[in-house]
């Protein structure tokens, strides 16, 4: 089964860097149309909280979250596409971690790390079934500021894993699919679940608004 998996992400790999990279103006100016209420401001206050936080975090133990977050990214992709996961490593100097699984595996979970907000996802699993409480949007802003900043620390040049997938890739995909994540995240945080597909089916929407216009453009000057 995990071979059928890899075989299949990694066959998609190049059109959804080139249909993300589509997406990314629309994701871009989607963000203008976010809904501003009480939500939202408590939301930005767990962000702002986990920026205060961070300052005053021992760098050592900074460095040693984000490398538990990492990892267990790696660990929870191979999972999702059916790998058997063997272990999972962090160096005693802090300076990074391994995870080790069964099969060939992909580049969805090489790249997984750089994008996905694991803690968020886990918590929203979670928040989904307790009853609406502000104090629960506050701590989800707290989680995707803590991504945030994982992922903006650990995409540079010399990490492993982006030459692996390639640069060219990582260039067309990051970028969007990051602010994918987060619009999601914070769609949610405003109007619960089916909000995210709405948002998805209005960045589409946005996106051939675009090529609509840019055709009528090129098709009114030639």
């Amino acid at each position: 089964m995990s071979h059928l998996f890899d075989k299949i992400i990694n066959f998609v790999k190049w059109p959804l860097a080139w249909y993300i990279l589509i997406l990314t103006p629309a994701l871009i100016y989607s963000f203008r149309f976010f809904q501003i209420n009480v939500k939202m401001f408590v939301f930005l206050a767990g962000v702002v909280l986990f920026v205060f936080s961070k300052t005053m975090m021992d760098a050592t133990v900074q460095t040693s979250m984000q490398v538990v977050a990492h990892e267990l990214t790696h660990s929870f992709f191979a999972l999702l596409t059916f790998h058997k996961v063997k272990h999972i490593r962090l160096n005693p100097d802090d300076t990074g971690g391994e995870m080790g699984f069964v099969g060939e595996g992909n580049w969805l979970i090489i790249i997984a790390p750089y994008f996905f907000p694991l803690f968020c996802f886990i918590y929203i699993c979670v928040m989904s079934f307790l009853p609406g409480q502000l104090i629960w949007n506050f701590i989800l802003g707290y989680f995707l500021g803590y991504h945030i900043d994982t992922v903006a620390s650990q995409i540079h040049p010399d990490q492993t894993d982006l030459k692996k997938v390639g640069y060219k890739f990582c260039f067309m995909f990051l970028p969007g699919i990051n602010l994918l994540t987060i619009g999601s995240v914070i769609v949610y945080n405003n109007n619960g679940l089916s909000a995210v597909l709405k948002y998805f089916n209005f960045v589409n929407h946005l996106t051939i608004q675009y090529f609509t216009e840019i055709k009528t453009l090129l098709g009114s000057v030639f």
